[in-house]
């Protein structure tokens, strides 16, 4: 597609300033052969998406410039960032876009230190390559592929292959591997936002932690740690990266199938294909089975999916369907729906719904929950992470300096922690050690100058004297400062002062007009953000990025395409068991039959 890119184009033809040429609106007309180009250069890419990427009416610009070495080049600019380029009539995503698709294009993988060459102008060489345990992505020569770094598959280059896969391997990963054409931190990138790349997690056909030894992709060194042969364009080659795959050398790993599959059955000999294929239809039947009842129909496929297939997914496996023979979801209802158990509808433009199940096909009628293997039962409870369990949350009262004076004869001072019941107790014992409880009328409680100075306004200290017993203590609750307890199952209790932050989710806009789901704070209810992420990324079938909060320290916030609210909420009140007091913003979730 990308072949006809002439080998006399730079490396990086951004690495430095470019010459603009003119700035424009786009023209209906081009706005319409845009989308048209995107849809054909990109097929991957849906029609929701291609309209989010190239929106109908948001401002859309064309920027005609001249690269620094005299290449005309035209730039699509959305939302004030660069979000396309053409070049010799071939059409190119920039980073900013492969940030919201990361697999629009085969990534391969790089080391760190990379970075800064790519950027500088270099082209990428294969000994500077990391081969995942599943090997490197099938491209021909003149492919067009995404570069990205170890941990994040949040691409950081594009450029093109020189040549393809297999020769790559033949050649023992030696040479030329790709002309990068764009980069993080170029000039190009420059032109926008210069927002930093999201943090996202890899796929597990990614490389694993290179902090654990086994199953690391690993470099030969020289000398303490030194890293050796990340080799780029004129630059001296100096010894040899070893990759290695776990205990299987490169081309035994590349071979074997069962290498950086999505957690397969390891007592099934089975093809991965084969085994996704299987739990897949298992997932399905038992859904139908267990969990969709008839007052669900219509019930939209996504919904299936997300809230009701993935939970039936049995412990130690992943359920994905793009590594089943049947690659897209609707391609998978069809036949279903042609062994007659469902009928599938488009009830409104581009969403299919369920609309009807026969329970009654011996499919679903004749459909058990599998018992897990002896042998498997043992692999999965040996690897599988503890289930998450709700932390108990108790409110507590902190004494301020202006109500030491009441809680002293109590033996506490400023600062001291109590429960709400002890405030009670403090309260009440110290009322009735004065005498202060009304002899005509046992529930008033007559105001001695500590409580009036305690627990009364400035205008109320002449007008006062008794207050109920109730309005005594909610008025000294009020008074107090705000503290909480909690507690993690088989921890020690925390206790901090304040009111603990809800998690907070909400919706934003982004560029193209998209909408994106963001929650913060799940770390102090003891949410991993990086795994709380992969699961929604599974259950909504959308990207999500993990990133710093905005004017945080150390809070991370997780961001998910479109209006995910409903999953989030289903994960954390359904699953996670939280209380709903404890989460803000689940009223934003879309209303039923309404589009993302």
């Amino acid at each position: 597609m990308w072949s006809s890119l002439p080998q006399a184009t730079p490396a990086d033809m951004f690495a430095k300033a470019f010459r603009v040429k003119s700035n424009t609106a786009i023209k209906g007309s081009d706005r319409r052969k845009l989308r048209a180009d995107v849809t054909a250069v990109f097929p991957t890419l849906g029609t929701d998406q291609v309209s989010e990427l190239v929106p109908g009416k948001e401002e859309l610009n064309i920027v005609k410039l001249y690269a620094h070495r005299g290449d005309a080049v035209t730039v699509y600019v959305s939302g004030g960032n660069p979000i396309l380029f053409e070049l010799e009539k071939n059409l190119y995503p920039t980073v900013y876009t492969l940030w919201s698709y990361p697999d629009l294009l085969p990534t391969f993988t790089t080391w760190p230190l990379v970075l800064e060459k790519l950027v500088g102008g270099a082209d990428l060489m294969l000994p500077g390559l990391v081969v995942p345990p599943a090997g490197l992505p099938q491209v021909q020569k003149g492919d067009l592929c995404a570069i990205a770094l170890v941990g994040n598959r949040a691409p950081v280059a594009i450029g093109v292959a020189a040549m393809s896969t297999a020769e790559m391997l033949t050649s023992g990963l030696k040479g030329r591997g790709f002309s990068v054409l764009h980069t993080y931190q170029d000039h190009l990138w420059r032109s926008g936002d210069k927002s930093s790349p999201p943090s996202i997690a890899p796929l597990a056909l990614d490389p694993p932690d290179l902090s654990e030894e086994k199953g690391s992709v690993q470099a030969d060194t020289t000398s303490q740690g030194d890293m050796r042969r990340l080799t780029l364009e004129g630059e001296e080659e100096e010894g040899e990266v070893q990759q290695r795959c776990g205990e299987k050398s490169l081309s035994e790993a590349t071979e074997d199938p069962s290498v950086g599959s999505l957690n397969p059955d390891p007592t099934d000999s089975k093809t991965l294909q084969e085994q996704m294929d299987e739990l897949l239809q298992r997932c399905f039947l038992c859904a139908l089975k267990y969990r969709v009842k008839k007052a669900d129909l219509p019930l939209l496929t996504s919904t299936l999916l997300g809230s009701h297939m993935f939970s039936c997914c049995p412990e130690g496996r992943q359920l994905d369907i793009k590594k089943s023979s049947y690659k897209k979801l609707s391609k998978f209802l069809q036949h279903m729906q042609q062994e007659q158990i469902i009928q599938v509808q488009e009830l409104s433009k581009g969403v299919e719904s369920i609309v009807a199940v026969d329970w009654k096909h011996p499919r679903i009628t004749s459909f058990v929950i599998p018992e897990p293997s002896p042998t498997s039962q043992t692999i999965q409870e040996g690897s599988r992470e503890q289930p998450y369990h709700p932390p108990d949350i108790k409110s507590l009262y902190c004494v301020p300096a202006s109500m030491t004076l009441l809680f002293q004869e109590s033996g506490h001072k400023k600062g001291s922690i109590l429960e709400g019941s002890e405030v009670r107790t403090i309260v009440i014992n110290y009322a009735k050690k004065n005498d202060l409880v009304d002899a005509d009328n046992k529930n008033l409680v007559k105001l001695d100058p500590i409580l009036c100075d305690c627990i009364l306004e400035k205008g109320e200290q002449h007008t006062v004297m008794k207050l109920p017993w109730d309005s005594l203590l909610n008025r000294c609750l009020e008074k107090l400062q705000p503290a909480y307890q909690v507690t993690f199952p088989g921890q020690e209790p925390i206790v901090k002062k304040g009111k603990i932050c809800p998690i907070d989710i909400t919706l934003a806009q982004r560029a193209s007009n998209k909408k994106v789901t963001v929650v913060r704070n799940l770390e102090a209810y003891g949410l991993d953000p990086c795994s709380v992420a992969t699961t929604l990324q599974q259950r909504c079938q959308a990207s999500t990025t993990v990133t710093p909060a905005p004017g945080t320290k150390d809070i991370l916030q997780v961001q998910i395409q479109g209006n995910q609210i409903h999953h989030l909420g289903r994960l954390l009140l359904e699953e996670y068991r939280l209380p709903r007091k404890h989460i803000q913003g689940l009223e934003k979730a879309p209303k039923p039959g309404k589009k993302k």
